[in-house]
């Protein structure tokens, strides 16, 4: 049986550390779905429509990745999608406990969907959406940070 899983996020914008995780990620599910949630009570700086086709151009190139907008739970539509896992990435152990509470909720909510966390590469640990859009923000040069097209977006969006 293929194993199916979720990687579920605001990804406004998307990282190098978000295609990190997509990318082990691959390496260890049959299927990915990274599903881009709407998320209006964080007042994302993209639309749900920009930031999944930043998301789609920037794993084109990986096998096995599809990009989808949501607007509910995400352990609701992990079971829509077929996912029998969810992706969670933890930077440091200041995200641990707010990911434990999270895992524990979905495992309630849906005893059938297991969670598997993994870590960004070290040079990544430290990126964060919110971090990248306030560089950006300030005429930062956030190349090193996010991949191309996103940067070009994150400059069209403050210039």
């Amino acid at each position: 049986m293929p194993k199916i899983a979720m990687y579920p996020g605001t990804f406004d914008p998307v990282t190098n550390g978000h295609i990190d995780l997509i990318e082990r990620a691959c390496q260890i599910f049959d299927k990915l779905y990274v599903a881009v949630a709407i998320s209006a009570n964080k007042s994302p700086l993209f639309e749900l429509d920009e930031r999944v086709r930043l998301i789609q151009h920037s794993t084109a190139k990986i096998p096995k990745v599809e990009v989808v907008g949501f607007d509910s739970l995400s352990i609701d539509f992990a079971v829509e999608l077929d996912a029998q896992v969810l992706v969670r990435g933890l930077r440091a152990v200041s995200d641990f406990e707010y990911e434990f509470q999270l895992a524990s909720a979905n495992r309630r909510l849906a005893p059938e969907v297991e969670t598997v966390f993994l870590t960004p590469l070290e040079t990544n640990s430290f990126l964060s959406s919110s971090l990248v859009k306030e560089i950006a923000s300030h005429g930062g040069d956030v190349s090193s940070f996010v991949p191309e097209e996103v940067g070009q977006a994150l400059k069209d969006k403050f210039v």
